[in-house]
């Protein structure tokens, strides 16, 4: 049983992206769902696909690249927020990845978002990740 979902997405996609693969699975959940679902939005993955099963849910990934599976899209993956150690941001404290060239991923009260789109909305809330 994995204790964190998020944590165990953001691996295997590192994974399967240093050694470029076209998919990956990854454990289904409405949040690792609706992480999938902002990668896709912003670029970062070409397409998500959930599979549901009596034994359990999951995502298969299709990964993106550049100039025919030479340069990886995705170049860093960091989980911030943790079990141990949670990251809270207020709107006006929202950080910026690589000074707007990557993502963070944020929980807030209207669901998960991307920094840009917390920082327009004037919410604050949970730091899950970093992605550029």
């Amino acid at each position: 049983m994995v204790e964190d979902k998020i944590a165990d997405m953001l691996t295997r996609i590192r994974n399967a992206n240093q050694l470029k693969y076209d998919t990956v699975d990854v454990l289904g959940s409405k949040v690792t769902e609706s992480i999938a679902r902002i990668l896709k939005e912003e670029g970062y993955i070409s397409d998500y696909k959930v599979n549901k099963s009596t034994s359990g849910n999951t995502i298969t990934l299709s990964l993106k690249y550049s100039h025919g599976k030479k340069v990886r899209v995705i170049s860093g993956l960091k989980r911030i927020s943790k079990s141990g150690l949670r990251v809270y941001v207020n709107h006006d404290e929202l950080p910026k990845v690589l000074n707007g060239l990557g993502i963070a991923i944020i929980s807030t009260s209207e669901g998960i978002m991307t920094d840009r789109d917390a920082r327009k909305k004037g919410l604050g809330g949970e730091v899950l990740a970093y992605i550029w």
